[in-house]
């Protein structure tokens, strides 16, 4: 296809502002709509960095498809930003187990195509955690080692980093400080998914998901091309008791 050289810059400022960082404004989604080259062409250059486009009725998105992405947000940066400088690895693997299972909360366990919530208190997302802990902890330990290689999830790490965490009855506020605890941990990854655009704060210790969120769920989470049907593994049970009924 030929492009005209005015739709060849406007794609490549697009582009750039997007690389730079990570989303553009109200007239850039405009564009973007408007302009099947100008679109075609910054499609293409996401490609080119193994990224997709994601658009909300306000702004464009570059978002990282793969971890082969320079875009993509890595481990260390997250250690250096949200955790203790102790972490580890299993922190991170906690972190993204947590954002699943928040995501899985408002869409229903991911059996509904539309948010199912409205908002969720950061305690209800502790008991969401611990619900799907103990799923967990329900398998044979060479089912997790063998869905581990599956699904490069360490489950055993996880179970082992929520239950070394104290479970115990305080505030959120106080929880947002030193003690490590599992609210004071799905309040830093609160924080982390504030940053990224992905949940808002709505007070009384409350969160809700941002249109970008709902759009990457629908879009990624759901597809199992993208998730390798690991929604399925985690919340495999409801399908058990639905045969058993």
């Amino acid at each position: 296809m030929d492009y005209h050289e005015r739709e060849v810059m406007q794609a490549f400022n697009l582009y750039t502002k997007l690389a730079r960082v990570g989303s553009a404004e109200k007239e850039a989604v405009q564009l973007y709509t408007s302009d099947d080259n100008v679109r075609s062409l910054v499609e293409k250059f996401a490609r080119e960095v193994e990224c997709v486009l994601v658009r909300t009725t306000e702004r464009l998105y570059l978002i990282p498809e793969t971890r082969l992405s320079p875009f993509h947000v890595s481990n260390d940066w997250i250690k250096r930003n949200y955790l203790r400088t102790d972490s580890v690895n299993a922190d991170i693997y906690t972190v993204y187990f947590a954002t699943i299972v928040l995501f899985g909360a408002f869409f229903d366990r991911y059996h509904s195509k539309e948010p199912t919530l409205q908002f969720i208190s950061l305690a209800d997302w502790v008991e969401e955690m611990n619900e799907r802990v103990r799923y967990l902890q329900s398998h044979d330990e060479d089912v997790l080692i063998s869905s581990e290689e599956e699904f490069s999830y360490n489950w055993r790490a996880i179970i082992d980093k929520w239950e070394d965490m104290d479970d115990v009855k305080e505030t959120v506020a106080r929880q947002s400080g030193r003690t490590i605890s599992r609210l004071s941990f799905i309040d830093m990854t609160k924080r982390f998914l504030i940053e990224e655009g992905l949940v808002q704060e709505i007070g009384n210790y409350e969160i809700t998901i941002t249109e970008k969120a709902r759009i990457i769920i629908q879009r990624f989470f759901m597809d199992a091309t993208y998730n390798n049907n690991i929604f399925e593994f985690i919340y495999d049970e409801e399908e058990i008791d639905d045969a058993s009924d």
